[in-house]
């Protein structure tokens, strides 16, 4: 537990330099809460004491805004930015390294049942207000842009944007993290530069009108 309390103050302090000292990240920090209050209601859970799980959690969302089902599994260093609003699934299992922002939904999708939440590799970063619904995967270093919806499975390194959620780039895959790397190191590898396709789109038109025009001119 302090090992985790620990790498978590780091990931925050690496992330957010609101965070200027160690002090800060412990009390001003709702996700840090969450996720110190999720690793024990977790226990509860897995030793069958499910009731007192479930209270816990939604003790844990009347004080910090965040609901974690106490049935997920979540790795090592994972930041919830802000927070308010962000919702995970009981069947959700999210790798080490990962980055949710305020609002975001990892549900599911009906009242299947077993696995029916979404699967978060190493890496991964969700942007404000999305959802990613249903058991997909995103893969390893996958992120996916503010306000998108995704419903199929993201290929490592890709980025998902829009409603419904669409691949528009992906990156070469990166070396796989190290547990000598510090959470300050992770951070940088991960800043988020989404792509714009929209703007592509206008750009090569405008480019497409600059061209016709000029052949009409001549």
């Amino acid at each position: 537990m302090f090992r985790t309390i620990k790498e978590s103050v780091q990931t925050i302090q690496a992330n957010d330099p609101a965070a200027t000292t160690v002090l800060s990240a412990l009390v001003n920090y709702p996700g840090l809460h969450a996720m110190v209050f999720h690793r024990f209601n977790h226990m509860l859970w897995r030793n069958n004491l499910k009731f007192f799980a479930r209270w816990g959690s939604q003790c844990t969302r009347f004080l910090t805004g965040i609901e974690i089902h106490p049935g997920a599994t979540i790795g090592r260093r994972f930041f919830i930015d802000h927070g308010m609003g962000v919702v995970i699934g009981e069947t959700t299992i999210i790798g080490d390294d990962c980055t949710l922002y305020q609002g975001v939904t990892l549900g599911g999708t009906g009242k299947e049942t077993g696995k029916r939440h979404p699967t978060l590799g190493n890496g991964v970063i969700v942007g404000v207000g999305a959802s990613v619904l249903g058991n997909i995967t995103l893969g390893d270093n996958s992120k996916v842009g503010g306000g998108a919806v995704a419903v199929k499975d993201v290929p490592e390194g890709a980025t998902v944007v829009g409603i419904p959620g669409r691949i528009v780039g992906e990156k070469p895959k990166p070396a796989p993290h190290k547990d000598e790397e510090t959470p300050a190191d992770a951070a940088r590898a991960r800043h988020e530069h989404l792509p714009d396709p929209y703007k592509d789109t206008i750009k090569h038109l405008t480019k497409r009108i600059e061209d016709l025009e000029a052949k009409l001119g001549q």
